[in-house]
């Protein structure tokens, strides 16, 4: 009955190992996509146009924040 117990450590010690070699699991490319307001003023990209006022009254006050229309979708 060894055997079987060997055969379960090595299994899981397998997985810890392929787990610790894994590429790292990246969301950039899932938030850039999201991503399709660019703020006129210094170009960060925002999600929404409720962001981007937001984003306007708090980084550039003295702006005038463009309506909703002047962005490309």
């Amino acid at each position: 009955m060894t055997r079987g117990l060997q055969k379960l450590q090595a299994r899981a010690n397998a997985e810890k190992r392929a787990a610790a070699n894994a590429p790292p699991k990246s969301q950039l490319k899932a938030m850039s996509e999201g991503n399709k307001f660019k703020c006129p003023k210094c170009l960060i990209m925002i999600a929404n146009y409720k962001l981007i006022v937001q984003h306007m009254e708090a980084k550039h006050p003295k702006e005038p924040i463009p309506p909703e229309s002047s962005f490309k979708v």
